[in-house]
C-alpha cells in the first residue's frame, strides 16, 4: 500500500472521537466498512461490534481478533459558578500532559462544541511563592467559555458530558511517520477493517471473528463481554504499545510489529510463541521482541471460560494517552502482514498443537 494512501487511512480513523462508554462513531466506522466482507455483524451487550465470516470447512476452529474502539478522554464532574468544569479521567493520563490543549465538549443531544484545559501562567505562579507542582487531574480547569454556571447550564452542558481530545493529523517532514491523537487504539480499528478488506474473497480454514470491544482503557471491560458472547479458541488482541526507544528502553518505531512476550496481565504461552516465531519467519515478518508495562485486552480474554489461548499483534509508538503521538507508517504494514499470514494459518491442526500440554 502507498504510503499515501496509509496516511489518509490513519487519518481518517485517527480523528474520528470516542472515549469509553460512548464509543458510537467509531462503531458506526467499522459497521460501514466491514459489512462488505463479512457474512453477518453482530454486537454484544456493551456494544462491541464484530464482523463473522464463515467458513465451509468442517470442524473449524473460532478465531477472535479484537482490537478497541475507546481512546483516552474525560468526563465532566462539576460546573463551577464561573462557568468552568472540573473532570474526572477517562483511561489512564499523566497529569503533565493535560494543561493547554485542544478538546471538544461533546453534549448528550449530540452538538460539539470547543474547549480547552486551563493552565497556571508562570507570572500567577511567581505570585504564589514557587513553581507549580504535580497538579492532580481533578484540580485542572476545563473551560469552554461560559461565564458561569447557569450559562453553561442553558447551552446545555451537564456533569457526565465528554471531552475528547482534539488535535489533526500530520505527517513528519521525512514522510515515514505520523503525529496524531488515538493511535491507542485506532490503529487495531484500522488493522480489522484491512484484514477484513484484505481477505474478504479468501477461504479460510478458520470461522473469523474480527472487529473491536468497548472499554479498554477504564479495565479491558468489553473484552470479557465479548469472548464470553463468541466463546473463540483463540483471541488475537490489536493494541498499540509506548515505545520506549527514546528512554532507551524497548519498543523502538520503525523496527516492526512486536513480539509481546509479557505484560503484567498476560504471560505468552510457549506453543502459543513457536507458532507466531515460525509464522513470523516464515512471511518475513519484521519484528522486535517486547516486554510490556501495561495490558491489552489478551489479558482479560485469556482467562475467560475454560482458558483461551491469547495475544497481542501490534506496533509501538511514542508519546501514547496524550494529543501528540508519533509512530512509524511501515510499523503498521508489518503488524497487517502479521496478522494475515496468522490467521490465514489458523485451522484445526495448528489450533491443536497449540493447545498440546
Amino acid at each position: 500500500m502507498p504510503h499515501s494512501n496509509l496516511f489518509e487511512k490513519i487519518k481518517e480513523v485517527t480523528e474520528l472521537q470516542g472515549i469509553a462508554g460512548f464509543e458510537h462513531e467509531i462503531r458506526n466506522h467499522i459497521r460501514h466498512k466491514i459489512t462488505p466482507h463479512v457474512d453477518r455483524i453482530e454486537t454484544d451487550g456493551l456494544g462491541g461490534i464484530f464482523g463473522v465470516k464463515d467458513t465451509s470447512q468442517a470442524d473449524a476452529p473460532r478465531i477472535m481478533v479484537a482490537a478497541h474502539m475507546d481512546e483516552v478522554g474525560f468526563m465532566i464532574s462539576q460546573i463551577k459558578a464561573d462557568g468552568t468544569f472540573r473532570v474526572v479521567e477517562i483511561g489512564g493520563w499523566n497529569p503533565l500532559v493535560v494543561s493547554s490543549q485542544a478538546f471538544t465538549l461533546h453534549l448528550q443531544d449530540g452538538r460539539q462544541i470547543p474547549a480547552i484545559s486551563g493552565s497556571m501562567p508562570p507570572h500567577l505562579s511567581r505570585a504564589s511563592n514557587g513553581s507549580a507542582g504535580l497538579p492532580a487531574i481533578s484540580d485542572v480547569i476545563f473551560d469552554a467559555g461560559f461565564h458561569s454556571k447557569e450559562e453553561a447550564e442553558a447551552f446545555g452542558v451537564r456533569p457526565g458530558d465528554l471531552l475528547v481530545p482534539k488535535n489533526e493529523t500530520i505527517l513528519t517532514a521525512n514522510g515515514k511517520n505520523i503525529i496524531s491523537k488515538a493511535w491507542d487504539n485506532r490503529f487495531g480499528v484500522l488493522m480489522v477493517t484491512e484484514l477484513l478488506e484484505n481477505l474478504s474473497n479468501t477461504e479460510l480454514p478458520n470461522q473469523l471473528i474480527a472487529g473491536a470491544n468497548v472499554q479498554e482503557e477504564v479495565g479491558l471491560r468489553g473484552a470479557h463481554a465479548s469472548t464470553t458472547k463468541f466463546n473463540p479458541d483463540i483471541f488475537l488482541a490489536v493494541d498499540c504499545s509506548p515505545a520506549g526507544d527514546i528512554f532507551g528502553e524497548q519498543g523502538t518505531i520503525g523496527d516492526g510489529t512486536l513480539l509481546r512476550f509479557y505484560d503484567p496481565g498476560h504471560i505468552l504461552l510457549k506453543n502459543m510463541k513457536d507458532f507466531l516465531l515460525t509464522t513470523a519467519e516464515e512471511a518475513g515478518i519484521k519484528f522486535q521482541y517486547y516486554c510490556a508495562k501495561g495490558g491489552t485486552d489478551a489479558g482479560a480474554a485469556h482467562m475467560k471460560n475454560h482458558g483461551i489461548p491469547s495475544t497481542t499483534i501490534g506496533v509501538c509508538a511514542r508519546y501514547i494517552h496524550s494529543h501528540q503521538t508519533l509512530y512509524n507508517m511501515d510499523d503498521f504494514l508489518q503488524a497487517q502482514a502479521f496478522l494475515q499470514a496468522i490467521v490465514k494459518k489458523l485451522d484445526r491442526s495448528t489450533l491443536d498443537l497449540i493447545k498440546h500440554y
